[in-house]
């Protein structure tokens, strides 16, 4: 399976050390993901994205790019290949306007149900889907549901995303896990349009963290709170990150549960929610 990353911060940060340098960055699980990479970050509100069908670890533009990287929002993903050949168009994040995804999961046999779920995904957007994986068809079955929300191109909240979510998941289980079916689809995903940040873990295994045992630069940054050093109090944070593996450092993980939904949205007001019931409280 594939492995995720993705990261919200109301400062532009460097994500240098959770892409390559720290003992279980992205770059260094792609030893046993090496079936390509793709890294997306937001310059004034528009995605810059580069993927490549090669091992992350091994190619150089990865390493270049994730330490020049500083941006509010960046979404990371490297492939182990479970549908789909092994080329550009495979590679995650996917992209849409501002809208990128990232899956970790697999629908099995999924060349029989592509149909069923192709017929989730609206007509208008069907011509945008260019690769062969269920990954990109999932993403885009989420921007049909988004869109009932509202056109594509305007803010969605993390209210909004979650529910999409939700619909997302539940017409993916409908179209494709059948009566006879032994093995369900793995759906963990993150999406992001820059400003709301969103994930939920279905199937496969994800963390989360929205503060730090101690900042590291506490002494020198002006947008230092209590929350950036504890759980939030208010239901507002100073960064959110999610990872497939726990990365050491001093950011403060919680695993999540199947069915979780986290996000965050254009004010970093963390939005917590469950798949097929009502959001939870707000927390840290």
């Amino acid at each position: 399976m594939c492995r995720l990353f993705g990261f919200r911060s109301v400062i532009p940060s460097q994500v240098h050390r959770s892409l390559t340098a720290a003992d279980n960055a992205l770059g260094r699980q792609s030893e046993a993901h090496p079936d390509g990479w793709g890294v997306a970050f937001y310059v004034d509100g528009a995605p810059h994205l580069t993927r490549m069908p090669s091992t992350a670890l091994e190619d150089a533009l990865f390493r270049r790019i994730s330490g020049v990287v500083s941006s509010e929002t960046v979404l990371a993903h490297i492939r182990k290949a479970t549908q789909g050949v092994n080329n550009v168009l495979n590679c995650h994040p996917f992209q849409h306007g501002r809208w990128v995804f990232a899956h970790n999961g697999d629908i099995p046999d999924f060349d029989a149900k592509r149909a069923a779920l192709m017929a989730e995904v609206a007509p208008r957007l069907r011509r945008f889907i260019l690769g062969d994986t269920d990954s990109e068809v999932i993403f885009y079955v989420f921007l049909s549901r988004l869109a009932a929300y509202g056109p594509l191109a305007q803010r969605h909240g993390a209210e909004d995303v979650s529910r999409a979510i939700d619909e997302t998941i539940s017409a993916v289980r409908s179209a494709c896990e059948g009566p006879n079916d032994d093995k369900p689809c793995l759906l963990t995903f993150i999406v992001t349009d820059g400003t709301t940040l969103a994930a939920t873990q279905g199937g496969k295994e994800l963390f989360v963290s929205t503060y730090k045992t101690r900042c590291a630069d506490r002494d020198a940054c002006p947008h230092l709170a209590e929350e950036c050093e504890a759980p939030t109090k208010t239901g507002f944070i100073n960064h959110l990150l999610f990872s497939s593996e726990i990365i050491d450092g001093d950011n403060v993980w919680d695993e999540m549960s199947q069915g979780d939904i986290v996000a965050v949205d254009w004010r970093m007001r963390i939005h917590r929610a469950r798949i097929g019931k009502r959001p939870l409280p707000i927390a840290g």
